[in-house]
């Protein structure tokens, strides 16, 4: 099928963070997947309504109603990834994000459009009670997007459909948000899934960085807790998030490529 139209809600994964920076916005793995798809039909249009932060219950309220207008059967693929910041949260109630989770899944099917929905990683690697928590909470996330998309028949995206999945290098300093390379990855997966044109060696094994001194990691593990985890910790303190104040990158159909 060539889609028409391609709309993306949800969270920093799907606004592209930490990608590379193109005329003040992140580009991210959506923009990527709209680039093959523009080749593939004329006047093809996109629209990103995703905001760093967002919890399902925010994308529910804040975006969904804002794509529905614009969504136009079959051809129109509708992305959906939210709910990681939820499980994140000290607060993390299952039963209050299925609901959320699946009404605002049931609204994007009921209007005939394509939905592409994702499951988040469950093992980041680390190990520690930290990572058992993370595996847990993800796990308990990931159940719910499997039973909606059951339910619905939906296209899912698995995060360890990557064998590399795991791999540090495919991350930005921040050691949460995806760099390039893994945008990419995620982009030719995507593209993969959805039967367009992609890179059929993405799945190759990504490069390992030179391994740093002892010295050298601690220093960047200092400077990475004071630059993100730090202003993290302060934000849930005060009940804030990064999204607050922000838009999608585009807010309505947008003729792609920008040119």
């Amino acid at each position: 099928m060539h889609y028409t139209r391609f709309l993306v809600l949800g969270d920093s994964f799907s606004e592209g963070m930490s990608d590379e920076i193109i005329n003040g916005k992140y580009r991210g793995w959506a923009d990527r997947v709209a680039d093959v798809l523009a080749q593939q039909t004329p006047d093809f249009k996109y629209a990103n309504f995703a905001v760093r932060g967002k919890l399902v219950k925010q994308v529910l309220e804040e975006q969904v109603p804002l794509a529905l207008p614009l969504i136009d059967g079959p051809n129109t693929l509708v992305s959906f990834h939210a709910g990681a910041n939820d499980a994140l949260r000290p607060n993390f109630d299952r039963n209050i994000v299925r609901t959320a989770y699946v009404k605002a899944v049931t609204q994007l099917v009921q209007t005939g459009a394509t939905v592409l929905l994702f499951t988040v990683l469950e093992k980041n690697g680390n190990g520690g009670k930290a990572s058992a928590m993370w595996e847990v909470r993800m796990s308990s996330f990931n159940s719910i997007v499997r039973e909606v998309a059951d339910k619905f028949n939906l296209m899912v995206m698995d995060a360890s459909m990557d064998p590399q999945s795991s791999n540090p290098n495919l991350l930005a300093f921040d050691r949460l948000h995806l760099n390039t390379t893994g945008h990419y990855r995620v982009a030719q997966a995507v593209l993969e899934r959805i039967g367009a044109p992609f890179d059929t060696q993405w799945r190759d094994s990504v490069i390992d960085s030179k391994k740093k001194s002892w010295l050298a990691r601690k220093a960047l593990t200092i400077l990475w807790f004071v630059t993100f985890a730090l202003p993290w910790i302060w934000r849930r303190i005060r009940g804030r998030s990064s999204g607050d104040g922000r838009s999608g990158k585009y807010t309505s159909l947008t003729s792609w490529p920008i040119r």
